[in-house]
């Protein structure tokens, strides 16, 4: 490499590497970066445990805390870190896309799915005993159960009954 290319190059393209990060690349695209990038920065790569490390430094946070601790394993390889990080963020994503669908379908079925459900009431709607309480008519007594038929959670009310 650095008989084909100026120093200049390869030290841009090494901190270009340094500098790698996922960012709004999905792991894929992040691996194949890395590895156009790695190669003018070996040194920086001495062992497969270090290029784990590498390209695990570089991940987004929606997947970097599990396949850093898959990092630790020593069974892990940089191809096998690349096909855990890309199952962990399909997993993620797919959880996160189950997660927005089930809370859209709940919004949509508490505001559009209803056209009256027992609101009426509320709405503006009248019912016989709401309508006795919004406007008490004077001139007639009201039509109810007398003082001694009434239940105990309508007697002692004051201005029920007129005599």
């Amino acid at each position: 490499m650095d008989h084909f290319l100026p120093t200049k190059t390869n030290a841009a393209h090494a901190a270009e590497f340094e500098s790698q990060k996922q960012g709004s690349m999905n792991v894929w695209e992040h691996h194949m970066e890395f590895a156009r990038l790695s190669k003018y920065a070996i040194h920086m790569l001495p062992t497969i445990e270090a290029r784990v490390r590498r390209f695990v430094q570089g991940l987004s946070p929606l997947v970097i805390n599990e396949a850093a601790t898959a990092a630790l394993n020593f069974d892990m390889n940089y191809g096998k870190m690349v096909a855990f990080a890309q199952a962990t963020e399909d997993r993620k994503l797919r959880n996160k896309r189950e997660r927005e669908g089930s809370s859209k379908a709940r919004i949509a079925s508490n505001f559009g799915g209803s056209s009256g459900g027992g609101r009426s009431a509320f709405r503006g709607g009248s019912s016989g005993l709401s309508q006795s309480f919004a406007q008490p008519s004077m001139s007639a007594p009201p039509s109810g159960p007398s003082q001694d038929n009434m239940g105990p959670h309508q007697q002692g009310r004051p201005g029920r009954r007129f005599q």
